[in-house]
């Protein structure tokens, strides 16, 4: 069968580019994180000189490194999913679902996580907030604002994906 078409599946395309390239964006965080935890091993252990600032790295950009790359997961279906029944549904089925489950558990939770977040960092913000875990005490407020971004982002591939199991659900095949 041919591909949807119309305004409605170019704004879906244009999420599902937008998640795409913020998930290859953002996988490059690993390369400073393995340069931070390889550089801190080496520090402690053969020059035994350990750093302040390793931990607080290592938690920001694998906190980050992991929270902006949910849409990315949820475009590309990489979240973990129970599929002993699923599996065995008709596309049609799935897509119900699916659109059931976006609508009464996924986009309430994405937005009340986009409010509180969005709180959260402006709060962070206001007050140039520090970090009280390490001893060097870096900013913290960049950190937070990862929050309700990788909110935003998930609601807006939680869009496109809501669109393609409605789909699924009208017309019995996934687009």
């Amino acid at each position: 069968m041919a591909k949807p078409s119309g305004k409605l599946w170019t704004m879906v395309n244009m999420i599902d580019t937008a998640s795409n390239w913020s998930g290859k964006t953002v996988r490059w965080l690993i390369f400073p994180l393995v340069f931070g935890a390889t550089y801190e091993v080496i520090a402690r252990y053969a020059f035994n000189a350990p750093t302040i600032w390793a931990y607080d790295l290592s938690y920001m950009l694998y906190g980050s490194f992991f929270m902006l790359g949910a849409a990315y997961a949820l475009r590309t279906k990489s979240h973990i999913r129970t599929d002993i029944l699923y599996n065995r549904w008709s596309p049609r089925t799935q897509g119900w679902v699916d659109a059931i489950l976006y609508l009464f558990f996924f986009f309430p939770g994405i937005i009340f996580f986009l409010i509180a977040g969005w709180d959260e960092a402006a709060h962070s913000w206001s007050i140039v907030e520090r970090s009280e875990a390490g001893a060097w005490r870096p900013p913290i407020y960049p950190f937070k604002t990862v929050i309700p971004v990788t909110a935003f982002l998930l609601l807006f591939q939680g869009v496109s994906e809501l669109v393609k199991s409605l789909y699924a659900g009208i017309k019995g095949e996934w687009p």
